[in-house]
């Protein structure tokens, strides 16, 4: 990679399958933009024709929780079972839930 490259930012790549619903992170790349990840992205990630939709993000835009919070953030949501509907009995017809 050249330097000029090294300078560009960097995009994470996500890719909507043709089984799946939701995009999955598939990987990083630089680019100069956001047209160029997107055409990177699809050269990269998708040699296959796997994907029918491609999301590219700027890294730095990302905002995650640490792992040492997740304590504070997930467990006051254990408290309230219909968050949970592990009760209900969805009928075989019901895909992807």
């Amino acid at each position: 990679m050249s330097d000029k490259n090294k300078n560009w930012p960097l995009w994470e790549v996500f890719i909507r399958s043709r089984q799946g619903l939701g995009h999955k992170h598939v990987g990083s790349l630089h680019a100069a933009d956001a047209e160029m990840a997107i055409g990177n992205a699809r050269d990269v990630y998708t040699r296959r024709q796997e994907g029918v939709s491609i999301w590219v993000v700027p890294a730095d835009k990302i905002i995650a929780s640490a792992p040492e919070d997740s304590d504070a953030l997930f467990d006051p949501a254990n408290d309230k079972i219909y968050r949970h509907p592990t009760f209900y009995v969805l009928p075989d017809e019901v895909n992807h839930m």
